[in-house]
Order: C-alpha cells, then structure tokens, then sequence
C-alpha cells in the first residue's frame, strides 16, 4: 500500500504546485496586471433614447459623445472590474468629470467597476480619462449633427481616422445596439501614455452592414 500512497502524495503535491503557480500569474486585485485602456465614446442621441430619465445627460443640453468610460484591458481581452478600494471620487473630482461625463450616476458606476482597477485614486483615474478623451479628435459629421449621419461602421472608422492620422485601424471598434443603431465607438489607447494602439483579443465590431441609424443631436 506503500507506493500507492506515495505516489497519491506526489500527485497532490504536484497539482498544489502548479495550483500556486496559476494563482501567481491571475490578476491582482488593484488590477496593476492590465495592459492597455479602452476608451468607450457613446453616442448620446441613442443612449438617450431609451434613457429619458436619465436627467442630467439628456435633459437639454445636446450632447453628442460622452465619454462612457475609460476601461482598463488585458491584451488577451476583457480586463479587471470591481477591485478591491475604500476610495469613491469627492464632489471636486465629480463636478470636473460631468465636463465629459456628464452623469453623476455614470461617474460612479465607472468608478466602482473600471476605475478601480487602474492604480490610481479617483481624482487621478478621471484626470486621466479626460485626458484620454480629449486625446481624440471627433470628426466632423459627427460634432453636432441636426440631421442624421449616413454613416456605415466602416464609414464611421475611417472618419475617425481621417482626423487621428495616428489611429491604427485596428484601434477602433464600433458598437451598435440591434445591429444597426449606433451606440458607441471604442479607442484602444496604451496605458502609459494614452497612445493609440491596436486592441487585443475580444474586440470586434457589432453593427451590421451598410448606413446605420444614428439619432441627430436633440
């Protein structure tokens, strides 16, 4: 019965091993493991339009990209959320934030799911996500538009890059909800120093085919 419990015990040891060696290559829980940010750009005039109780983004103020949020990645896709913080944003950083986010309920939101995981503390994470935001030029048509853009997702790529020469195309994802309304544009941006970079794993677009459904600005 020996050899039977030995081995048994060496088995148990080796799968221990390498139980702790997955353990020490998962995330941390303050997120430091990430690689890049996704900087997500939602388009108002849609967000608003299932959202009308949602006061202070869409009363009458006319807005067109918000900032939604500003998400730390992995290379290989998706990143960390929720981590572990006693930290919130105080009034100053909320009030600074509404400039481009313009939703205490979102600035919030952001904070506990994404924000967290980034490092830095509340008024740092928002400095820098409004760094990132005005890192990237919106084009033209989609400024302040009275009339709905005839726009395709591609369209909508090539748009940006035309005004971010640096803008890797691969950088640049479109969503849409039900296939063919626009919801957001996503920007892969380096973590370090907000460059654009091409996405990691995870990322495509989500719109159909041909001109999408992109509300005017109210």
């Amino acid at each position: 019965m020996r050899r039977p419990l030995r081995l048994a015990a060496v088995l148990f040891a080796l799968g221990f091993a390498a139980l702790a060696a997955a353990r020490d290559h998962r995330p941390h829980a303050d997120g430091a493991g990430f690689d890049q940010y996704l900087m997500s750009l939602s388009w108002s005039p849609s967000y608003c339009a299932t959202h009308a109780d949602e006061s202070e983004q869409c009363g009458d103020r006319g807005f067109g990209f918000v900032l939604h949020g500003l998400w730390p990645q992995y290379r290989a896709g998706g990143g960390p959320q929720h981590c572990r913080t006693d930290a919130a944003p105080d009034e100053a950083t909320i009030r600074r934030a509404l400039a481009f986010m313009p939703s205490r309920r979102l600035i919030e939101h952001e904070w506990r799911t994404h924000g967290s995981c980034s490092g830095l503390d509340p008024a740092d994470y928002f400095d820098l996500a409004d760094h990132a935001f005005a890192s990237v030029r919106i084009p033209p048509p989609l400024i302040a538009p009275t009339r709905p853009p005839r726009l395709s997702a591609a369209g909508i790529v090539q748009a940006f890059r035309a005004v971010n020469p640096a803008l890797p195309a691969a950088a640049v994802h479109v969503a849409c909800r039900d296939g063919d309304v626009l919801a957001e544009v996503r920007v892969c941006l380096d973590r370090h120093d907000l460059a654009p970079r091409a996405c990691g794993g995870g990322m495509r677009d989500t719109c159909r085919d041909g001109v999408l459904t992109i509300p005017a600005i109210r």
